[in-house]
């Protein structure tokens, strides 16, 4: 690899390490002790469960490790938001899996718990997936009761989602492995099929609860424990004596699901036949080999800096993510500042919509700036997303996006109608759509490219990407200069020393929270991911985005009782 022009402090690869190893404390959970609690009740670990159900040697794509990063701080570390969730093989079978870490305040729910849920839940809905929940929590964080239990995004919408998910036909599957109280015991009540390990516990209310209300004095087993549900109550399909067993059982269930559809892929060109001068000979067609990118995917930590500064042409990007040869540019010559091109990621064939970073000189008109959405590009773009559509290619968004170009010129060439046109695309496209934002997300040029709100089956970052209205800088002037004007309003004078001070204020605390670590804590993006492995995610994501849909499922009149 070629040594980085930037400086430590801009050097991309370097705040790669360090965000990777902040990951590897995310991934520790509770730490030691919750281990040892966990080992103390014969229990597996989240993560060690997790490993134990995937196929060997098959990849994990973890969704919201940063989920809840900083934000609960008055209650003390909660990592991952005390929930494990992300899809990977299990008997062959693509899943999403959700696992509660009771490592993590007893696997308690918090604000952003609930909200990684809902996202692994819309996750595997839109793409088909089976659905594994690990159960081992204590319920809801009384504390923030009232930030979690009554919205329509909050903890009922996970029930809601149960029933709605079991009529469309997706498969439903809950381990209890643990605790399941209170309200979260509906949820496996609702999945199509239940298991549950010989001491965990499954009740609306506990033991004191129940004698504080009704006066029973009860224990956990006699209330909820394995041997009740399966024997008295009915509730549980299978009684499991440990964590293994019930992992194994697991398995078996998911092997008799039905088996994932073959990825589709672009047949390679066949090898040109040789014809020999005297006597053709008959040969068997060379295997075709593995698709590879045309450059090393190492070099993207030269291409671009953490401040986004540098400018560099997206193709020199799109050249370490896509296989090599299988590049068809759209419209290259206009509407410069997007890039839109068909191509293939390992054979599977996927429409791209890149910002060119590159200054650009239109046929007519004045130099265009890199990163900035103009008029053509946006019409541009609309067309190709919506000729994408038209056969549900994946398209994948690589966003580096400053905003829309503004002044009169481009007010005079409709830029308001051509983003509205941009907008409507995305909004609407059929084509399942997964975003990168490789840098900067600015302003309403992340609706344009797909940013969170616009559905993306899955959206990533890298450890530079920033999430803003606008830049730091600009938003501590523009606040700086209303501060100013209300002051002059006031007949005062604002001090230049302390107008300095707050643009300062300003702009820290905007670059706090621009910080991507920032908004993948709220979920705004899935995962952060290192740039050289960009190619291998989106071959994993693509594998997810192109499963059919659910087909529907048995719908039940009015029972009888």
């Amino acid at each position: 690899m070629a040594k980085p022009t930037t400086t430590p402090e801009n050097d991309l690869q370097t705040l790669t390490v360090e965000v990777l190893a902040q990951e590897s404390v995310l991934r520790e959970g509770g730490g030691k002790a919750g281990r040892e609690r966990q080992e103390r009740l014969g229990r597996l670990v989240a993560r060690d469960r997790i490993a134990a159900l995937l196929d060997k040697g098959s990849p994990w794509q973890e969704i919201g490790l940063w989920a809840g990063y900083e934000m609960y701080e008055q209650w003390g570390q909660v990592p991952a938001a005390g929930v494990i969730t992300g899809i990977g093989l299990v008997s062959g079978r693509r899943c999403m899996i959700v696992a509660n870490d009771a490592t993590v305040k007893a696997g308690a729910f918090f604000p952003q718990t609930v909200k990684k849920v809902l996202r692994a839940q819309r996750i595997a809905y839109l793409n088909g997936l089976p659905l594994l929940y690990l159960v081992d929590s204590s319920g809801v964080f009384l504390p923030l009761q009232d930030e979690i239990f009554p919205d329509d995004d909050d903890f009922g919408a996970i029930f809601r989602n149960n029933a709605v998910f079991s009529a469309a036909g997706l498969p439903q599957i809950a381990a209890i492995m643990g605790a399941c109280i209170a309200g979260g015991a509906y949820l496996p009540m609702l999945c199509d099929k239940i298991l549950m390990t010989e001491g965990s516990s499954l009740y609306l209310a506990g033991p004191a609860l129940v004698k504080a209300a009704i006066g029973q004095d009860l224990s956990e087993e006699e209330l909820g424990g394995a041997t009740m549900h399966a024997t008295i109550s009915g509730s549980i399909d299978f009684h499991e004596k440990d964590d293994p067993a019930c992992i194994k059982r697991l398995r078996s269930l998911v092997k008799r699901l039905p088996a994932d559809p073959p990825p589709t892929t672009v047949e390679p060109d066949p090898p040109a036949r040789k014809t020999a001068k005297k006597k053709a000979a008959v040969t068997t067609p060379a295997r075709a080999k593995t698709p590879k990118p045309a450059k090393d995917p190492k070099t993207l930590y030269d291409l671009l800096d953490v401040k986004g500064h540098k400018l560099y042409d997206v193709r020199d990007l799109m050249a370490c993510v896509v296989d090599a040869g299988s590049v068809d540019e759209y419209r290259a010559d206009f509407g410069q500042t997007i890039v839109c091109a068909y191509a293939q990621i390992a054979g599977r064939p996927v429409g791209i919509v890149a910002n060119q970073r590159l200054q650009v000189k239109p046929a007519k008109g004045a130099i265009q700036m890199g990163g900035v959405i103009y008029a053509d590009s946006a019409d541009k773009a609309a067309r190709f997303i919506m000729d994408c559509g038209q056969t549900k290619l994946p398209l994948v968004f690589l966003q580096d996006v400053r905003g829309f170009m503004v002044g009169r010129d481009a007010e005079q060439s409709g830029i308001i109608r051509s983003g509205a046109k941009l907008v409507s695309a995305v909004s609407n496209t059929e084509s399942p759509k997964i975003t990168v934002i490789t840098s900067g997300s600015y302003g309403a040029g992340n609706y344009a490219m797909c940013g969170k709100g616009f559905d993306p089956r899955l959206i990533f970052a890298w450890p530079n990407a920033q999430y803003a209205v606008m830049g730091g800088a600009q938003a501590a002037k523009v606040l700086t200069q209303i501060e100013a004007r209300t002051a002059q309003r006031r007949g005062k004078e604002f001090d230049p020393a302390a107008l300095n001070e707050l643009r300062e204020k300003i702009e820290q605390a905007y670059e706090h929270k621009t910080d991507i670590r920032y908004g993948a804590a709220r979920g705004w993006v899935d995962a952060i991911i290192a740039p050289h492995t960009t190619r291998d995610v989106l071959i994993q994501a693509l594998d997810t985005v192109t499963r059919p849909a659910p087909s529907g499922g048995f719908r039940a009149g009015v029972l009888q009782t």
